[in-house]
């Protein structure tokens, strides 16, 4: 009977033992040579097929870390990435190869597709279609994508990819200086005289060449009139009428409006003009005289356009 006991036991152990060696190897690939690995993948890349594309460069940076094809390898994963839609992975991996590989002769680009991740992280589908503001969001993706630029340009101006690049840092030079002058334009409603001027000033001394200088001056003479700095808001002042003869001088603080205005919702009655913060352009190639064109096109308005609510014209 013991010796029965004894043999069940054995039985019982190495069947266990033959079903564990079955499930662990039941998950493992055969091995691919690396080079097939690499063809594999820019095969699928080609054919629009980026999730494989990712696939078999994970699994070849995975089973040679440290082969032939590793640091190509890493650079297609970050392409990989951002056509996929993964800007967080994109990201991630470029700062991964510029920490590894600090001296390749493709840096340039690894800092390019990082700037261009953030560039695209910060233009979501509904701003892309819809006529949002993108410049009262969140510049946390701008600035990232702005520093990269700046820093590609900076170390490697004869890159390939430095005169895009550019195009992009104004761009979102343009956009950053925007939310600036909201904020200033939020502060100035809640009469925080003081901080709305020190975000004008911001504007002035850190994003010149952008239409924003232009409100941040207009900012800061309001602001410093109210606080009784009348030498700042002089300056200011001047310094706006100088270079920019054409600017029209209007209120950024809250409107008021008379009780007939209010009553027929803007229709009727007079209401104080605010003045609206100039928009950055909306693609690279936009001038900043067709942007302002298309606003006029928008304020001029008929009296029977706007008791129809624009439906008959």
């Amino acid at each position: 009977m013991r010796l029965v006991k004894t043999c069940a036991a054995l039985v019982l152990v190495s069947l266990l033992s033959a079903c564990t060696w079955w499930s662990e190897n039941a998950d493992v690939e055969p091995d691919i040579p690396e080079q097939q690995l690499y063809e594999e993948a820019l095969s699928a890349m080609d054919d629009g097929n980026y999730s494989l594309g990712v696939e078999r460069l994970q699994l070849l940076e995975a089973r040679y870390p440290f082969g032939r094809y590793s640091e190509q390898a890493q650079l297609e994963l970050i392409y990989a990435y951002f056509r996929t839609f993964e800007p967080d992975s994109a990201s991630a991996a470029a700062d991964r190869f510029i920490r590894l590989h600090p001296n390749h002769d493709n840096i340039d680009y690894a800092y390019y597709m990082k700037g261009l991740t953030a560039f695209e992280k910060d233009r979501s589908f509904l701003t892309r279609y819809l006529p949002l503001d993108e410049t009262q969001r969140d510049p946390g993706a701008a600035r990232d994508s702005f520093d990269s630029f700046a820093t590609l340009v900076n170390r490697y101006p004869e890159s390939e990819y430095a005169p895009d690049a550019q195009k992009r840092m104004q761009y979102l030079k343009n956009r950053l200086a925007t939310h600036e002058i909201h904020v200033a334009t939020y502060y100035m409603k809640r009469q925080a005289w003081l901080a709305a001027a020190n975000r004008g000033r911001y504007v002035v001394e850190n994003y010149q060449e952008t239409p924003a200088v232009a409100d941040g001056l207009a900012i800061m003479h309001e602001a410093y009139t109210q606080v009784g700095l009348t030498d700042l808001a002089d300056d200011a002042m001047e310094v706006l009428t100088l270079n920019f003869p054409d600017y029209e001088v209007r209120s950024f603080r809250e409107g008021s409006s008379s009780l007939l205005n209010i009553a027929t919702f803007g229709l009727l009655g007079d209401a104080e003009e605010v003045a609206v913060p100039a928009r950055p352009t909306q693609s690279l190639g936009e001038t900043r005289a067709e942007e302002r064109e298309k606003e006029d096109a928008k304020e001029e308005r008929s009296w029977f356009d706007k008791v129809t609510f624009g439906v008959f014209e």
